[in-house]
């Protein structure tokens, strides 16, 4: 279990993330056409996993627009943005912000995957929703890199997972 904090309260996860070097746990996230994807969807792939509580909210909007703009440019790389929104918002807000270099990921019928990654939000008023991280796998899905952002109203460090990537 893992401590963050939602303006300036505790609030706890289910676990922890992924270790470096650990492989990525498995996945079946529902797509925007509501069709399933895992892992194998991804097979060679470098993953930046963009995780946050929902896209209705600033700060998590503001991630899945600068991932979009930054990380989809590296080459063998996909921007996974992952929430408990529903397929259908993530369609909508992509199409209105005109976003098409991250794929949108729901964890809708996948409760599983907040317990997986360390991410699930279990205390506090955010309870059942995932706090803000990102995980970096290579394209054999070993786990490169992680964060846990401390403050889920902050961003995360865009620059540090970038240099991950590099």
């Amino acid at each position: 279990m893992a401590t963050v904090t939602l303006k300036g309260n505790p609030v706890e996860t289910a676990g922890n993330l992924p270790a470096i070097g650990s492989d990525m746990p498995f996945f079946c996230l529902v797509k925007t056409d509501l069709s399933e994807a895992g892992p194998a969807d991804y097979e060679g792939k470098r993953l930046v996993l963009n995780i946050f509580p929902s896209l209705d909210t600033a700060v998590c909007a503001a991630s899945v627009r600068r991932f979009n703009q930054e990380a989809a440019s590296f080459d063998n790389t996909m921007v996974l943005c992952i929430s408990a929104d529903l397929p259908f918002a993530h369609k909508r807000f992509c199409e209105t912000e005109g976003l098409n270099n991250v794929v949108s990921l729901s964890v809708f019928r996948s409760p599983d995957f907040g317990k997986e990654f360390g991410v699930a939000l279990e205390t506090g008023p955010l309870k059942g929703l995932l706090a803000r991280a990102v995980v970096i796998v290579d394209n054999e899905h070993k786990v490169v890199y992680t964060e846990l952002v401390h403050e889920i109203v902050e961003e995360p460090d865009y620059n540090a997972a970038l240099k991950a990537l590099a």
